[in-house]
């Protein structure tokens, strides 16, 4: 919302000091977001003034139209003599008045304005246009072409209001009284403790049977409908200058006179109109729900389709009209002037006003189902004041009556549909006890009759909320009014007090632990969005009756492209290395800790919580009952160099044993013993796919997948070739785990070193040997080490030579050669059991 400031002081006595700074000051500190203040006019200087051409003549032998011109400046020129001015426009013929930059003003940009020659004649000065004041798009086009009964000589500058400040207000959808100058006003009023006068107070006739005949079909969607005429409107009036002017400084551009006094009106009170040409429309005007299929035309030209769901505005033939969002082409307002032989559409002459209160969320689904946002649309869907229709419709009519010289009809149509004030019961003290701090009833009481509410009570307060504020719905809302109006900056910092004993559970610590690890290993943190859509789980190969595709699917997602929450956080990983590796950053290895969403199919509307107490137990079971299941999940993605080359040797890839390694740290900071085995999942390599498995609750479980993406994966994502990938369900992880992880016991005597090499059959996986080394070796085993693979000759066909390093270590010994090598015999003999190894060389 934009706001001039000379405007807003026709209904606020501000201080003639204050700056549009120092009032953006105080709007900030009352919760207004005030972005910017405009400064227009800036650098401007005169003289700037008004002219009538005198004479034209057209300039031949050049490569555009080029006329030279004498204008009465008056005595602005210092001499009363005719301005002789170079200008290439065409818009204006002798005998307009023109707005004249006269050599030594200088205009907005710093463009200092001589007398200079320019093809072939010399020009003193410069015929203005629009832009060139900074004055934005008024529809001509062209040169400014001002109204014929301003003298020459005029001052310009204070004509055309060059010089302003104006306010833009980014209004929050809860505030959308501020979409007014009359919100505005009154939250400035109230800042600097000053009487607004109110625009909306108006002597408005009383409804009669003489109106525009009305039918409201339904009042849920439309509760108040106020309809006026005016009749005898000249045609060829114009909008005056400072309407002109000021619907241009708040951002609208100026149409035609019956429209630019709707705008005007909607801009000063919030209450959005439309004015219908009384000969284009047939019979009663209606207000009902469309008909499937309906079409109708638009103000922009375009033909639309109705949803049943549409509020439409109707007459005797169909629609004319998107209720609260825009009008139809077949009732527009005309203002060609032709004559009648021409056969072309005449002036509009007699108008009907429409000043009505539709249902927000009916006007908001409508503008979206049809991507047609409009002011009246955005205002509607905010909250329009429902009380101030009939003051808006007054409003215009005068307008009309005063500037096009019409007469206003005896008949006003209103039909309002019954309805209660919304009260709102709260205790006295409630403000406090939310701020933390003590402002005491007079105070409470005082804030919320500036505001418009009517407070009844002692210690329990009984406020009636003021129409234009539907936002106001619990207590807790009035108490947010008394605290920003109190400001916000005299709140104490205070830190909460958490109840003793209590501290991150095992859960978060787990969490914090596993990021940790990670980071430590060289990985980096990406947070990404928790949504996806359906390409990227077919990018990823996932088959139709897998598990991860059963999605929780947003109502009001915000993009229509990534719909559902996500169950995996591998898309958003990839994304995000995808895009590193597009930027040039091609060694990257990142992890994410973070939840994923599993429907159950028990899922249910979900409870709404109390703000005053504390939720029951069965309160908040039914809330969680509601939401899906929401495990957390670690997963990490590599691409690239994993150890940099470098003076001290050659670099190594990442391979899709270092996403298998991710895995065993993290479980190692759960304090759980991971199995890994070779398996095909989507969407890992299918010979380089790891499944990681422990033990829960005594039943050995899938946690997750580490391993190589596969090569359709990495084409279809865009992917750097080889990128690995690591999934673990931390949940699981976390049952899986001994608890609190116990720090190792340091012994003080020496380790005994035993080497081993065993010959398996190729399709033995390395972990089935390694756990059977571990229980057979006993107590005295300290640590086991795959330290070589070997395949060759030597070995023999379809079998493979595993390496191991094992360490014994004895508490409370020095252990000797024999103690040593008998254990290492019998994690070698319980390995030839379970898995056929034999000793190399044996």
């Amino acid at each position: 919302m934009r706001v001039p400031l000379s405007w807003l002081r026709e209904y606020v006595d501000l201080p003639a000091t204050e700056t549009g700074r120092d009032v953006q000051a105080k709007l900030v500190s009352a919760g207004l977001e005030v972005e910017t203040v405009e400064q227009l006019g800036a650098g401007l200087k005169g003289p700037l003034v008004v002219g009538k051409v005198l004479t034209i003549e057209e300039l031949e032998g050049f490569k555009k139209p080029i006329r030279f011109c004498t204008v009465d400046v008056g005595t602005a020129n210092g001499t009363g003599e005719p301005q002789e001015i170079v200008c290439g426009a065409r818009n204006f013929s002798v005998g307009d008045k023109v707005v004249v930059v006269l050599p030594g003003a200088v205009l907005p940009g710093d463009f200092a304005i001589s007398a200079r020659k320019t093809y072939g004649r010399t020009s003193h000065g410069m015929i203005c246009s629009g832009d060139e004041l900074g004055m934005g798009d008024d529809g001509s086009g062209g040169i400014i072409v001002l109204p014929p009964e301003y003298e020459a000589g005029t001052d310009a500058i204070a004509l055309l209001e060059l010089v302003d400040e104006v306010l833009d207000i980014a209004v929050t959808p809860d505030r959308g009284y501020c979409l007014s100058l009359r919100g505005v006003a009154r939250e400035t009023a109230i800042a600097y403790g000053l009487t607004l006068r109110d625009p909306a107070l108006l002597d408005v006739p009383a409804p009669n049977s003489y109106g525009h005949p009305v039918k409201i079909a339904d009042p849920r969607g439309c509760d108040r409908f106020t309809a006026r005429t005016v009749t005898g409107l000249d045609p060829e009036a114009h909008s005056p200058i400072w309407l002109r002017r000021r619907l241009q400084k708040a951002g609208m551009r100026p149409i035609s006179l019956a429209v630019d006094i709707t705008n005007y009106v909607m801009l000063e009170l919030g209450q959005p109109l439309h004015a219908y040409d009384r000969s284009r429309l047939e019979g009663a005007i209606g207000v009902r729900r469309a008909h499937e299929g309906e079409k109708i035309t638009t103000l922009d030209g375009v033909q639309r389709v109705l949803d049943a769901q549409d509020l439409v505005i109707t007459d005797d033939r169909g629609p004319i009209g998107l209720a609260g969002v825009m009008g139809g082409a077949n009732t527009e307002i005309a203002d060609t002037t032709a004559p009648p032989e021409t056969g072309e559409v005449q002036g509009t002459t007699d108008v009907v006003i429409e000043a009505a209160h539709f249902d927000a969320i009916s006007i908001a689904r409508t503008a979206r189902r049809h991507k047609l946002a409009s002011e009246a649309s955005k205002r509607f869907e905010r909250g329009v004041d429902p009380q101030a229709a009939a003051a808006a419709a007054q409003r215009t009519v005068d307008l009309l009556v005063l500037l096009a010289g019409g007469s206003a009809g005896a008949g006003v149509t209103e039909i309002i549909a019954p309805s209660a004030p919304h009260t709102i019961a709260m205790p006295a003290d409630h403000p406090d006890r939310v701020a933390g701090v003590t402002y005491g009833r007079e105070t409470v009481v005082r804030r919320l009759q500036q505001i418009g509410c009517d407070v009844y009570g002692q210690d329990e307060l009984v406020v009636t909320v003021p129409s234009w504020r539907p936002d106001l719905g619990e207590p807790n809302d009035l108490a947010e009014e008394v605290i920003r109006l109190e400001g916000y900056e005299n709140l104490p910092s205070t830190l909460p007090t958490p109840p003793s004993g209590r501290g991150l559970t095992e859960r978060q610590r787990l969490h914090r632990r596993v990021g940790r690890a990670l980071a430590g290993a060289g990985y980096v943190e990406a947070l990404n969005y928790p949504f996806l859509g359906d390409a990227v789980l077919d990018a990823l190969g996932l088959p139709a009756d897998d598990e991860r595709r059963r999605t929780v699917r947003l109502v009001n997602p915000l993009s229509d492209e990534e719909p559902a929450l996500r169950t995996t956080l591998l898309p958003g990983l990839l994304t995000a290395l995808r895009r590193n590796d597009g930027r040039g950053s091609h060694d990257l290895a990142l992890f994410e800790t973070g939840l994923v969403f599993r429907p159950t199919g028990h899922e249910t509307v979900p409870v709404r919580l109390p703000v005053d107490r504390r939720p029951t137990d069965e309160e908040v079971a039914a809330l969680d009952a509601a939401l899906p299941d929401q495990p957390r999940y670690a997963a990490v993605v590599l691409a690239g160099a994993r150890e940099q080359a470098g003076w001290w040797g050659k670099g190594r890839p990442a391979e899709w044993a270092d996403a298998v390694e991710a895995a065993r740290a993290v479980a190692r900071e759960a304090g759980a013993e991971l199995t890994v085995r070779a398996e095909r999942y989507e969407p890992w390599h299918p010979g380089r796919c790891a499944a990681l498995f422990a033990a829960v609750d005594g039943e050995e479980t899938l946690l997750g997948h580490a391993g190589e993406l596969h090569p359709r994966v990495v084409k279809a994502l865009g992917l750097p070739d080889r990128t690995c990938a690591m999934e673990i369900d931390l949940d699981l992880l976390e049952r899986a785990g001994a608890g609190v992880i116990k720090a190792p016991r340091i012994s003080t005597y020496p380790v005994a070193t035993q080497d081993v090499a065993l010959v398996v059959p190729s399709e033995v996986p390395a972990a089935e040997v390694e756990r059977a080394l571990r229980e057979g070796a006993g107590e005295l085993l300290e640590s086991l080490r795959l330290f070589d693979v070997f395949t060759g000759e030597q070995i023999g066909e379809e079998h493979k030579s595993l390496a191991y390093a094992l360490r014994f270590r004895a508490a409370d010994r020095t252990l000797t050669v024999d103690e040593a090598t008998a254990a290492r015999d019998a994690a070698v003999a319980l390995a030839a059991e379970r898995t056929g190894a034999v000793l190399r060389g044996a």
